[in-house]
């Protein structure tokens, strides 16, 4: 008797945890390959002006913000895409349109691009970024700086096709 009963035991177990996998299955988006689209943050499109010219380095230089960019579903990297980038630094606010430039990313999906060391406005040092092209869904980023301090900030975007 205690074999059937393990047994009975064991099936309710194991049919309890596959109905739970199950539900948690379906709230859970699905993905081609599992890599998910990178989704626009809160406030990522302050201070937006649409058309930033591609630029070498944004004013003196001096701050690095890096990256890549990738296909949602497979992760492949994505060429020659536009990246967007602007912030409050030294050299200006971040609704300055000299604030403000892009860059495209090359054959590994790699962006870099140079500002001015940016600083505190309103709050926790930040940058914004944007991916705004039409091929893939606009995608905005405002990853915030550790410390006032730091010279570098990497950001990466999944992106899905539109």
């Amino acid at each position: 008797m205690s074999e059937i009963a393990f047994e009975r035991r064991a099936l309710l177990l194991g049919g309890g945890a596959l109905a739970t996998a199950g539900v948690a299955g379906l709230a859970l988006p699905a993905h081609a390959s599992g890599l998910a689209a990178t989704p626009t943050m809160r406030g990522g499109a302050n201070n937006y002006i649409p058309g930033a010219q591609v630029v070498e380095r944004i004013g003196g230089g001096g701050f690095v913000i890096s990256g890549t960019v990738r296909r949602a579903g497979d992760g492949a990297p994505l060429a020659g895409q536009r990246i967007q980038m602007w912030a409050h630094t030294k050299e200006g606010s971040e609704s300055d349109p000299r604030s403000h430039g892009a860059t495209l990313t090359n054959a590994n999906g790699v962006f870099r691009l140079e500002m001015p060391q940016i600083i505190p406005a309103l709050g926790q040092a930040h940058a914004h970024l944007a991916y705004d092209s039409k091929e893939f869904e606009t995608v905005f980023l405002r990853p915030l700086l550790s410390s006032a301090r730091d010279t570098s900030l990497e950001a990466h975007f999944v992106l899905q096709r539109a």
